[in-house]
């Protein structure tokens, strides 16, 4: 009876587990060429598409994306300017780096934002080299400069719980923990052209090499506790550029696998034992050039199916 009854729990689990990836959704943001945003179902099929600008003189492809609690899309398509986007394809909000507060003149190139809770943005800005944040009127409410060798090249920020911000410069390759107040309190050097790195419920880093082809696991003494390269282990996925990165309710990790061809997924979703147990592949839509995405939770994948339900009738 107790061997029945595991059995059971384990069954369940894993239909409970299959229900929320089958259910699942996933806003991409892919250039080099595409340049499109969409929302597709868990098995890559576009519901919702945007032309966004194609190459051209200022514009760029696309590092960072986010849906905001309200439906709408944070995004950019060029090196300077943040655009809020309605699922009705309304642009409702702008903000551009090139001229505001106090940048008109100067080189700047912004690859990094967070809407924050208060309906302030976060916008790491390259070139200048500040962490700034502007409320919805564009207003400068807070700032502080980037630490010298990480004012360039820097590619994803993601916030820490406790507010601090976790910013990957490609160069010199290092992943820095900035407070509120821009005091360094953590870094880790990976010498790789790095992209992105996220903090994990158990206090460790995710990292995501960039062209290391590699994913780390750091501890906060910055000893290495989990890592995949070169080949997600027990597959023939092949790691390209290695880019965005979540933490799933369930302790597994989601990866971008960007630059890796039309023989590997753009996304992968693998266990702490280093099963993979799902993929995005869409080459067709994105082609070579996903960088950035966010694979939406239970409750936005809901909002967002009723939102384009409503639009549809």
């Amino acid at each position: 009876m107790k061997n029945r009854t595991l059995l059971a729990v384990a069954l369940a689990c894993l239909f409970t587990a299959a229900t929320a990836r089958a259910e699942r959704l996933v806003l991409v943001a892919a250039s080099y060429g595409k340049n499109i945003i969409a929302i597709c179902d868990a098995d890559g099929k576009p519901l919702w598409t945007y032309q966004t600008e194609g190459p051209k003189q200022g514009h760029a492809g696309h590092h960072d994306v986010q849906l905001l609690p309200n439906g709408n899309i944070l995004f950019h398509d060029s090196w300077t300017k943040l655009s809020e986007l309605t699922l009705d394809k309304q642009v409702v909000w702008t903000y551009d780096s090139a001229t505001a507060n106090g940048n008109a003149g100067k080189g700047v190139d912004v690859h990094a934002f967070k809407r924050l809770p208060n309906g302030d943005t976060v916008i790491v800005e390259s070139g200048v080299g500040r962490i700034i944040t502007v409320d919805p009127d564009g207003k400068l409410v807070h700032q502080f400069p980037l630490a010298p060798g990480g004012t360039q090249h820097t590619r994803l920020m993601r916030m820490t719980d406790d507010g601090h911000y976790l910013v990957a410069a490609e160069n010199p390759g290092v992943v820095t923990e900035y407070d509120n107040d821009g005091k360094v309190v953590w870094d880790y050097l990976i010498k790789t052209r790095v992209y992105g790195a996220i903090r994990l419920r158990n206090g460790n880093t995710l990292v995501a090499s960039g062209n290391g082809h590699s994913v780390v696991e750091v501890t906060p003494d910055k000893q290495i506790a989990w890592e995949i390269k070169d080949q997600a282990p027990g597959t023939k996925i092949s790691l390209g550029w290695m880019t965005c990165l979540q933490e799933l309710p369930n302790g597994n990790y989601l990866i971008g696998n960007c630059h890796a061809g039309p023989d590997n997924p753009q996304i992968f979703e693998i266990t702490h034992d280093k099963k993979v147990v799902w993929t995005f592949d869409n080459f067709d839509l994105v082609g070579n050039g996903l960088a950035c995405w966010q694979v939406l939770d239970d409750d936005q994948s809901a909002m967002v199916r009723a939102k384009l339900a409503a639009l549809n009738k």
